[in-house]
């Protein structure tokens, strides 16, 4: 069955700063109510987080699913990825062309995934990488591509919720206006 996750992941947090945002996002969530301050062992892959407050229901889709974990927050220069599963495709933000690397029957395509593998492990170190299109031959950046899925995102911040149903697109713009109107991307997972 396995348990199910979702990143918020902040596009513009710096790595300077990103802790001192984390900080603004969690005593946003506290004093919404949406998660508590106090710290317990609710999220997977970490000694403890925040478990879901009083008032988590306002900040989901579906609040007849009530959330079982926490949050747990990810600062530092980070490759948020989906979890289980493999990425199909990415698309190029030039030409909007796909780079598939996998075919119809989920077979991989040789050496198509290599040059963002090689990427990532580059962004990790220097935070700057590009991958060249194999269609209309630009490099952009690594950060521009889309994936299937919304499977990666690259970020120094993620504010990462366990087993929560999934969330309220107000509650995603209030969130970016507590981290200084930064642009947020949501990853879905699972592990």
């Amino acid at each position: 069955m396995g348990d199910h996750f979702q990143t918020i992941v902040d596009l513009d947090a710096t790595p300077t700063e990103a802790s001192t945002l984390a900080g603004h996002g969690l005593d946003w969530l506290v004093r919404e109510g949406f998660v508590r301050a106090d710290r317990t062992d609710c999220v997977l892959g970490a000694r403890s987080g925040n478990p879901p407050g009083g008032h988590w229901a306002k900040a989901v889709t579906h609040p007849d699913w009530e959330p079982t974990d926490g949050l747990k927050i990810v600062t530092g220069r980070t490759v948020f990825h989906g979890g289980q599963g493999e990425v199909r495709y990415a698309t190029c933000p030039h030409c909007a062309c796909r780079v598939d690397f996998l075919t119809e029957d989920w077979d991989p395509i040789e050496g198509a995934d290599e040059p963002f593998y090689a990427a990532f492990t580059t962004w990790r170190t220097t935070g700057q990488a590009t991958v060249a299109c194999p269609h209309c031959g630009t490099a952009p950046d690594l950060r521009a591509w889309t994936w299937d899925d919304d499977y990666f995102a690259f970020g120094c911040l993620g504010f990462e919720f366990w087993n929560w149903p999934e969330f309220d697109p107000r509650f995603l713009t209030d969130l970016a206006r507590v981290l200084d109107g930064h642009r947020l991307v949501r990853v879905w997972g699972k592990f």
